[in-house]
């Protein structure tokens, strides 16, 4: 039986999404076939996912058209959607791939690529808006202004909803919201981070310090919960042949495998089998209970997942019901077992 699916507002918009979302890094267009990929999507749909999250350097656009295609394939209503997608990485679409030219301005965060890059996504898409546009990573090479302007024509003229960032710093975003303020413009509403009990120092840590839930309203639509499968308990007796960690080149993988047989690796494996005990107990699985926590946090309002099987789609939605589970004595135990939450500072902001 499928839990019901829980629907959580963006920052301080009216726009809500599903607490869990899907996400096509990777996967959609990637490593998993259409045919497979449309299943996923639709298991997705079935089990009250509405946040289907997709970006212009995935896969050279693929995830993208692939998406586009199983809306049109599903005939799913556009107003029972919430599509997003990221600018920054376009050069794969340029006429000039791989060479000098394609770095030029396919590339960052101008209001020429912002713009031209929402129309290449849109047109990838099949769509005539997004309802979130992030800026994927920050651009330090372009103004402030010139992003927060490049966004806001982009709501004007209809591309895309709402706006936010991926992996910006707390000071980042501060400075577009000042940007906006200070020209009587939209800010972020929301970020993109990664986060994950493995991963949690600038959601729980600079965030929070710098006041921007409070202040700012900023939500997040975080990314890789389980830290790259580590947080499924998989690895603690080992790397299984067939799994992420065998057969993946991705840097974030490469740079995990780099750590394994370190003191911090053993240290790492040993919560993550104390966690397994916990999750028994609570009568799920270790990755469940994960993103469980994930969920808990009330600044997330929706944990971007990925699948590469419909069944990964059923039991990553059973984590909505476990969160509710998790009472401030369990979520004290976890602290105790991870040791790792961010110190509190003192807050520049009331």
């Amino acid at each position: 039986m499928i839990p019901e699916m829980e629907y959580r507002f963006v920052g301080r918009s009216g726009l809500q999404v599903s607490a869990v979302s899907l996400g096509g890094w990777i996967t959609y267009g990637g490593h998993v076939n259409e045919e497979k990929t449309f299943e996923c999507l639709k298991a997705a749909y079935d089990a009250g996912i509405n946040f289907f999250d997709c970006a212009e350097g995935y896969q050279d656009g693929e995830s993208e058209i692939v998406m586009g295609k199983a809306i049109k394939h599903f005939g799913w209503k556009r107003n029972d959607l919430v599509v997003s997608t990221k600018i920054n990485w376009g050069a794969a679409h340029s006429a000039h791939k791989g060479s000098p030219r394609a770095q030029i301005n396919n590339l960052g965060l101008s209001r020429k690529h912002l713009i031209e890059g929402t129309e290449g996504a849109l047109q990838r898409l099949q769509l005539s808006y997004v309802d979130l546009l992030y800026a994927h990573r920050p651009d330090r090479h372009t103004p402030m202004e010139e992003i927060v302007r490049a966004m806001n024509h982009l709501i004007n003229t209809g591309k895309a909803l709402y706006w936010g960032t991926s992996e910006w710093l707390a000071s980042e975003i501060e400075e577009a919201w000042a940007a906006a303020d200070r020209l009587g413009l939209i800010g972020p509403i929301v970020e993109q981070p990664g986060y994950s009990l493995l991963r949690r120092d600038k959601v729980d840590g600079e965030f929070a310090n710098a006041g921007l839930y409070s202040r700012r309203g900023l939500s997040l639509t975080s990314f890789s919960p389980l830290a790259n499968g580590l947080l499924t308990g998989k690895y603690v007796d080992g790397i299984p042949e067939g799994s992420r960690l065998s057969r993946s080149d991705e840097p974030a993988v490469q740079n995990l495998l780099k750590k394994r047989g370190t003191p911090a690796w053993d240290e790492e494996q040993g919560k993550i089998k104390k966690l397994i005990g916990m999750a028994e107990r609570l009568e799920t699985n270790v990755a469940t209970l994960a993103m469980a926590w994930v969920l808990a946090n009330e600044n997330v309002c929706s944990a971007i997942t990925g699948a590469s099987r419909p069944e990964q789609i059923w039991e990553t939605v059973h984590a909505v019901a476990v969160y509710k589970k998790l009472t401030p004595e369990v979520l004290a135990e976890i602290e105790d077992i991870m040791g790792n939450k961010p110190e509190a500072v003192t807050k520049r902001f009331a």
